[in-house]
C-alpha cells in the first residue's frame, strides 16, 4: 500500500511539473491563454487512462501553471477545474480510450469561454470562443494526447 501511494505521488508530482514546464513553452510562443489557445501541456490530459494519480497532477499543474503565467484569480480557479473536470472525465473512459479525448475538450470549450468573456472582456461571440478553444483543445488532447497515450503505453510500468 505504501508502495503505491509513494508511486502515485510521484507519478502525480511529476505530471504536475511537467504540466506547468509545458504551459510555460506555450505562453513564450503566446498560445497559453487568450481567444486562440494550444497548451502543449493538454496533451497529457489522456494520462488518466493510464493512471488515477494522473487526476490530481494535472489538477494542480494547471493550478500552478495559470499561477505563473499570471492568469486573473478567477481564471485560476474555473480553468483548473475545466481541467479537473476533463481529466475525471479521462478516468472514467479509460477502458475506451480512442474517446478519452471528449471530456478535457468539452469541458474546456465550454468553461474557458465564460472565463475569457467575463473576467477578461474578450470582445467576441460565446460560440466562436467555444469553436476556437476547442479547436485548441482537440489539437493539444485528441492529436497531441492520442501521441502521448500511445507512446506511455510502450512504458511497461504504465501500460
Amino acid at each position: 500500500m505504501q508502495k503505491n501511494l509513494s508511486r502515485d505521488l510521484a507519478f502525480g508530482g511529476m505530471i504536475a511539473a511537467l504540466y506547468v514546464v509545458l504551459t510555460l513553452v506555450s505562453a513564450a510562443f503566446g498560445l497559453a491563454s487568450g481567444a486562440i489557445q494550444v497548451r502543449l501541456s493538454e496533451a497529457l490530459c489522456l494520462l488518466p487512462c493510464l493512471m488515477p494519480a494522473a487526476v490530481p497532477g494535472l489538477f494542480v499543474g494547471c493550478f500552478v501553471a495559470n499561477l505563473v503565467t499570471g492568469c486573473a484569480f478567477w481564471d485560476v480557479i474555473f480553468g483548473s477545474l475545466a481541467t479537473l473536470i476533463g481529466a475525471v472525465g479521462t478516468r472514467m473512459l479509460r477502458s475506451r480510450p480512442m474517446l478519452s479525448w471528449i471530456p478535457p475538450v468539452l469541458s474546456n470549450a465550454i468553461i474557458v469561454p465564460i472565463v475569457l468573456l467575463r473576467v477578461y472582456g474578450v470582445p467576441d461571440a460565446w460560440w466562436f470562443l467555444v469553436l476556437t478553444v476547442g479547436a485548441g483543445e482537440i489539437i493539444s488532447c485528441c492529436l497531441l494526447g492520442l501521441l502521448v497515450l500511445k507512446g506511455c503505453r510502450k512504458i511497461p510500468s504504465l501500460a
